[in-house]
């Protein structure tokens, strides 16, 4: 319960807590009032069939007249109380769809929970499906109980007027059963709700299963699509068949046992419900053939003895419902707390600004998450106007060093000073192109656009000139350019954005050394005053940069002079 609660109080508990209120409470209020409508249709059986066996054919249409208007007015009350909390639906979910994503996005923790917690798996399903269904769920139950225990205290009063007493003959003595339509159908949704439980409990772990599984699916899937042109190269299909498979066949042999417990919960709960059909029939036909209670009475009984027993079988027939719900709130509870577990996580780095123009390392230590060491005691300080090359064997820690520079790796501690004010842009060794037009992804990560004119003239000088006629074509531009392509275009941020501090992580990798040469040479000139630490394995970049930070991959480390 504790877990539910909090998912569940965020919502109403917000800024918009006394409109959501406000408006949960008007749904509830509506399906209060459809039970007192079914409440009055039940009074009207007792007339109408009363009527049909006096054969009072004067009383017949104004009986149907009123009826009209009660199931009028009852469809209108259902209509608008399901389309009402529909809203309470959208609203919920779009709060807590961007209070999700709030979390996740804030201080990287989308990239460390891929980085440091490999066992958070599929974090945009939880974020896009398994909310919606738990609002979606959670209304429906809350709801649902809502208004069938209404039911069960209108009802049951009725029940209890219209069943009378029962005597049972026990030797010499008799027990006199007041309300005894009304015990018999606690006992047995009592014992159904019981039932229901002992054939349904397994469902929750497989519903449970079920989404991570297609999840999975989906997920290996799309991670095909997303690398096509790799996966052809290397002529992967077999390869990457046996994946679909083996993924699939988790898929169906958890759907196959989900699909057993449901058939089996599915008989116990249809046998239950046709049972309940006749058994009122039963107990109240010996008053009916003993003329104690007219057909008008008999059918009224009936109808509030299935009231009463739908009311109390609610956690019977919702069985299915709740193992949904629980297996949801698992995924949430397990999101949300991969996501504070990575937050918690401190970054021993001190980051910070000071006066002047120098990029101060004072006693860096990086080190990866098992405490291997990268770096170690690393002091040193880059006026404005350098050009780094970080240089090494691979898996020495180069990358790992832009990481802990850009503050989203937090295994370390020391300290990195900036100049004060400067702009910092970071180029990753793939550069990553958001859905929509090119001209997004020109000026992204900036938000908003520059002088046009500018663009057209940084698209010639990157050499991407032909595609200034499709600057806002919407596509998947990173299949659409080549990674050499998607370099230069990164290039072409640099000019767009001006930063004062760049740092390349073998951002060049994909150009021909002439053309690396040129965007090199580009930057020089069009930001003269511009910092430059770039990661690289060639030797040509050398002529690019005046030092050389060497790292040993043991945690020792060498600044020098580049040589001309």
């Amino acid at each position: 319960m504790y877990d539910f609660w909090r998912l569940f109080r965020g919502y109403w508990n917000s800024e918009h807590k006394w409109r959501a209120r406000g408006l949960l409470a008007f749904v509830i209020g509506l399906n209060f009032f459809d039970v007192y409508l079914l409440v009055c249709i039940n009074s009207w059986f007792n007339e109408f069939y009363n009527a049909l066996q006096q054969y009072q054919a004067d009383s017949f249409w104004p009986l149907v007249g009123e009826f009209t208007g009660l199931a009028s007015l009852h469809i209108f009350i259902a209509v608008y109380a399901i389309y009402l909390r529909q809203m309470v639906q959208i609203n919920w979910r779009t709060w807590l769809t961007n209070d999700y994503m709030a979390k996740w996005l804030r201080e990287q923790s989308y990239y460390r929970l891929q980085v440091l917690k490999s066992d958070t798996d599929n974090p945009d399903q939880r974020i896009s499906e398994d909310i919606n269904q738990f609002v979606l769920l959670t209304l429906q139950l809350l709801i649902g109980f809502l208004k069938q225990f209404t039911t069960l205290a209108a009802f049951g009063v009725v029940l209890w007027n219209l069943s009378g007493a029962f005597t049972v003959p026990l030797g010499s003595h008799e027990f006199v059963i007041y309300g005894y339509m009304f015990w018999f159908s606690l006992i047995y949704s009592v014992l159904g709700t019981v039932g229901a439980h002992i054939a349904g409990r397994k469902l929750i772990r497989l519903n449970f299963d079920q989404q991570r599984y297609e999840a999975d699916f989906r997920f290996n899937m799309m991670r095909v699509r997303e690398n096509s042109e790799s996966v052809a190269f290397y002529r992967g299909e077999s390869s990457e068949g046996i994946g679909f498979k083996e993924r699939f066949a988790h898929v169906i042999k958890n759907y196959w046992q989900l699909m057993r417990q449901t058939k089996i919960l599915n008989f116990y709960v249809n046998g239950y419900a046709q049972l309940a059909i006749i058994v009122p029939l039963v107990l109240a036909a010996p008053q009916y053939f003993a003329g104690g209670m007219a057909l008008g009475g008999l059918m009224q009984t009936v109808s509030a003895f299935g009231r009463v027993q739908d009311a109390l079988s609610f956690f019977v027939t919702s069985y299915d419902t709740i193992a949904q719900l629980l297996a949801v709130i698992r995924r949430l509870l397990g999101f949300t707390e991969h996501i504070e577990e990575v937050s918690a996580i401190k970054n021993g780095v001190q980051r910070g600004e000071q006066a002047g123009q120098e990029l101060s390392l004072t006693a860096l230590h990086v080190q990866l998450p098992d405490e291997r060491v990268l770096l170690q005691d690393c002091t040193l300080a880059l006026p404005s106007g350098s050009r780094v090359l970080v240089t090494g064997a691979s898996g020495c820690g180069k990358s790992t060093l832009l990481r802990t520079l850009a503050g989203i790796w937090p295994y370390g501690k020391g300290g990195i000073t900036f100049p004060a004010g400067s702009r910092i842009l970071f180029l990753p060794q793939r550069p990553y192109l958001p859905l929509g037009s090119l001209r997004r992804a020109l000026y992204y990560p900036l938000t908003t656009e520059g002088n046009p004119e500018r663009l057209q003239e940084v698209l010639e000088l990157v050499g991407l000139a032909k595609f200034a006629s499709r600057l806002d074509d919407i596509d998947d531009w990173s299949r659409i350019l080549s990674l050499g392509e998607q370099q230069r275009l990164a290039f072409a941020r640099v000019l767009l954005v001006k930063p004062d501090w760049i740092f390349l992580d073998e951002a060049s990798s994909a150009l021909d050394e002439p053309r690396e040469q040129e965007m090199y040479a580009l930057i020089k000139r069009e930001l003269p005053q511009v910092s430059i630490v770039s990661v690289g394995h060639r030797s040509t970049l050398f002529a690019q940069h005046d030092t050389e930070l060497h790292l040993a991959g043991d945690g020792s480390w060498q600044l020098r002079p580049v040589q001309a």
